[in-house]
């Protein structure tokens, strides 16, 4: 069988708001609604030939369940159109297009929605107790969010770990990355995203979303609201570290709210549908790591996919390796034997990544797209590369090329 190539069409993606930020009154499915419904008005396609929503969340909820299908409905489109949910933790978002784009290669669907979206100031706290009735003795209620850092590992087999922030810094003493190496590399990450900013570069692909208030009027979030322009090396070297290791709130990812989307559409019906590819899907992988090193997981996972794609480096032209964690991103490309002068530092997260713009689980990997695509336009790029560790022991990546 002959695969078709999968386009992708029009990534784009809401504002990051902070953890209780400005989106905190929008839930996820509100979120995945509101982009679904953008997506639909900016390539202006009959929503009724969308074959299938695939739709990414790192905490899924009751409150929305299979919120692919949830969001669908939510933005009032054609009931007639499936959706689902995706979850591969941190690549969820990667994973969703993947899945799309090997839904239309093999012919399955001619066009799917892909993306995903997170309210991490939604996620609720739950109990496991109460079930089967409580006699006597205390409640416990899990906060989601932390429980599944816990939980993202078999303990009988694994251990305790206590969440990424310690698996963050098992790298950092594996690799012998210090604490001053992690703060200018988050410094460079907020410098580069308000450097974006101030050029405009993220203007495309913004979806502004009008938030709703107790009091008065709504609110149109159309800006970023993690990045900070004026971080600087001394600001960053202030900050305790959270477990006494060298991993700080000004060095680490933030917890954030909001959604992306595109279209992945077969090669001969983009005419057809008057639609106009920004990339080409190329290919993709995944691969196992150590869930106690787990932001290690881009290195096995890139050096896979390069085993299958038959490209190397030399072929990447810019690559977006989401920022978990400053020590994961410096022990990943210690992994990749990039020198601290190597020149393809200068082609890596240009215009920041998830320390300045954060990282909203199911929506990071649709939200790279969205930027990483229109860059290798700017750039003149062939060959992107996105790339993400993934809680509990895993590593994702993806090749796109320009169109």
């Amino acid at each position: 069988m002959t695969l078709r190539r999968a386009a992708i069409v029009s990534p784009i993606r809401t504002p990051v708001g902070k953890f209780g930020g400005a989106l905190a009154p929008l839930t996820a499915g509100a979120l995945g609604g509101h982009i679904l419904k953008a997506l639909m008005e900016r390539t202006a396609i009959d929503p009724a030939r969308v074959d299938d929503v695939v739709f990414a969340q790192g905490y899924g909820s009751g409150e929305a369940p299979c919120i692919g299908h949830w969001s669908w409905l939510a933005a009032d489109l054609p009931i007639e159109v499936p959706g689902y949910q995706v979850d591969r933790r941190c690549g969820s978002g990667l994973q969703a297009i993947v899945n799309a784009a090997m839904m239309v290669q093999t012919g399955v669907s001619d066009v799917v929605v892909a993306g995903g979206c997170e309210s991490m100031s939604n996620v609720e706290h739950y109990t496991t107790d109460i079930r089967n009735g409580v006699r006597a003795g205390n409640l416990t209620l899990h906060d989601r969010l932390t429980r599944g850092r816990l939980m993202s590992q078999p303990i009988e087999r694994f251990g305790i770990i206590t969440g990424m922030i310690e698996t963050a810094d098992n790298l950092a003493k594996d690799w012998n990355i210090g604490r001053e190496a992690c703060d200018a590399y988050a410094v460079r990450s907020h410098q580069r995203a308000a450097a974006a900013w101030a050029k405009g570069l993220f203007a495309d692909e913004l979806v502004p979303v009008s938030v709703p208030q107790k009091r008065g009027d709504p609110i149109l979030f159309d800006r970023d609201e993690g990045y900070r322009a004026d971080a600087t090396v001394d600001t960053m070297s202030k900050l305790r570290p959270l477990e006494g290791g060298v991993v700080t709130a000004g060095n680490a990812s933030q917890q954030n709210d909001a959604a992306a989307a595109c279209l992945i559409v077969a090669e001969d019906k983009l005419e057809e549908l008057g639609l106009e590819p920004i990339a080409w899907f190329h290919s993709w992988a995944a691969a196992g790591c150590d869930p106690s090193r787990m932001g290690y997981g881009p290195v096995p996972a890139t050096e896979r996919l390069f085993a299958r794609n038959r490209l190397s480096w030399s072929d990447i032209g810019l690559i977006e390796l989401n920022e978990a964690f400053a020590p994961q991103v410096l022990a990943c490309l210690k992994g990749w034997g990039w020198s601290d002068d190597d020149s393809r530092h200068e082609i890596l997260n240009v215009n920041g990544s998830g320390i300045s713009l954060g990282h909203p689980i199911g929506a990071t990997g649709g939200r790279i797209l969205a930027n990483l695509t229109r860059e290798m336009q700017r750039r003149d790029v062939r060959y992107g590369l996105e790339t993400m560790c993934i809680g509990g022991g895993q590593g994702i990546a993806a090749v796109f090329e320009r169109a």
